[in-house]
């Protein structure tokens, strides 16, 4: 996984933050904090709060199997913890399966409780982002093997955020996906619908002349800000997007 250690996750580090990891089995989160905020305990803090989310979720799982694995919405069981409601609901706008939303779900619970203690949080998980700032933000591209990689990114504002920033990929990382797009970036307020609304708009790009296709779905659901698809040579984007050279 080197491109995800020395690559991907440089290019949404920022400098002026203190980040750290935490890893519970298949969760795998990359957060920055304001310098002042970070502590050995905040580490702590965050590892007990993504081990009872997940604790929860399983014990979900165990009761309504279905949940982990249909491809489609899903209607949930009676007493469903937070965590699936919030996927469940993102799936069902997006037209996917919820476990299509679970990295931008864990984000965003992540990044929502951390926000509580400082400005600027950013808490990226598979290429899924919770990003809140008092200021301006760039966060890289990575396209796979697209010649937009490592040459452009997207500036935020602060006033933008909290927002979620997710990606979905055909040609890059394992997440299941049926289409072969370099990268569909998705911004939306909410993380998880964020993270369900790229898997759907990546599975409809198979080729460069799809590109707009799959911005143009994404642009149809309601609460989505901001679109990006890419595949080789070819680039579209909508809504609240600005991109900058790197």
């Amino acid at each position: 996984m080197d491109y995800t250690e020395r690559t991907y996750r440089d290019l949404h580090r920022q400098v002026d933050l203190i980040h750290f990891q935490v890893m519970i089995k298949e969760t795998d989160l990359d957060i920055g904090v304001r310098r002042e905020r970070f502590s050995p305990e905040l580490v702590q803090w965050v590892e007990r709060l993504v081990k009872e989310q997940r604790l929860l979720l399983e014990e979900y799982i165990q009761r309504d199997p279905e949940f982990k694995t249909t491809l489609v919405p899903h209607r949930l069981l009676p007493g469903a913890p937070e965590l699936a409601v919030e996927m469940a609901k993102a799936a069902q706008l997006a037209g996917v399966g919820p476990m299509a939303a679970v990295a931008g779900a864990f984000s965003q619970k992540v990044g929502r409780e951390l926000a509580r203690h400082s400005r600027d949080v950013i808490v990226e998980n598979g290429g899924d982002i919770f990003l809140k700032s008092s200021g301006t933000r760039r966060v890289g591209i990575f396209a796979g093997p697209s010649p937009f990689t490592h040459k452009i990114a997207l500036e935020v504002q602060g006033r933008q955020t909290p927002l979620g920033i997710c990606t979905s990929s055909g040609t890059v990382g394992h997440s299941l996906s049926f289409g072969q797009s370099d990268a569909v970036i998705i911004l939306a307020s909410c993380t998880s619908l964020a993270d369900a609304v790229a898997t759907a708009a990546g599975n409809r790009v198979q080729s460069e002349e799809d590109v707009q296709g799959a911005v143009d779905f994404a642009a149809s659901i309601p609460g989505i800000a901001g679109a990006i698809a890419i595949k080789g040579e070819k680039l579209a984007a909508w809504g609240q997007i600005k991109l900058v050279p790197m």
